[in-house]
């Protein structure tokens, strides 16, 4: 049996549900658009040589990309090697380069080396260290990678000397 409600109550239940189905569609549309952006981020690719330079910030001096992205190690990575590949590359995407790297200030050139990495890309390699962005750094100089414990192995930033910046 249908229960009949005076004409005022029932419109402001139906406009009610109306709104809450309203408000939940645009939930969801935010949420996937959210997601899409965020899945549709491109990771930097090589247009050209890369170039790597310092910058001096509160974690100390460390390396950079030409356009002030901070360059991250990885502690598992040996002989030269990235051992992060896959979803590990999405989050931490190597820094390539088309051609040889340049150094650039504070950057000392004979450390500057590649590797070739399962993909076929030309990763840069500092001091036997493949070199990496962290996608969580949202502008230049951002360190937010600094000390993460993220797919088997803790991320560092990397000082002049080639070394992981501890801190």
């Amino acid at each position: 049996m249908r229960k009949i409600l005076p004409l005022g109550i029932s419109r402001n239940i139906r406009g009610m549900r109306r709104l809450g189905a309203i408000v939940f569609a645009g939930l969801m549309l935010a949420a996937l658009a959210g997601t899409t952006a965020a899945a549709a981020a491109p990771a930097p690719s090589a247009s050209g040589p890369a170039v790597v330079m310092t910058k001096t910030g509160p974690a100390g001096t460390y390396l950079v990309d030409g356009t002030g992205r901070s360059l991250y190690l990885f502690a598992v990575d040996t002989n030269g090697k990235s051992m992060c590949s896959g979803p590990c590359a999405q989050a931490w995407p190597p820094l390539t380069t088309k051609g040889k790297p340049t150094a650039g200030m504070g950057v000392t050139a004979s450390k500057l080396t590649t590797t070739t990495r399962s993909d076929g890309s030309t990763q840069v390699v500092y001091a036997g260290h493949p070199l990496y962005f962290f996608a969580g750094d949202t502008s230049a100089g951002a360190t937010n990678g600094q000390g993460i414990n993220n797919f088997g192995g803790l991320w560092w930033l990397v000082s002049p000397a080639g070394t992981a910046i501890p801190k």
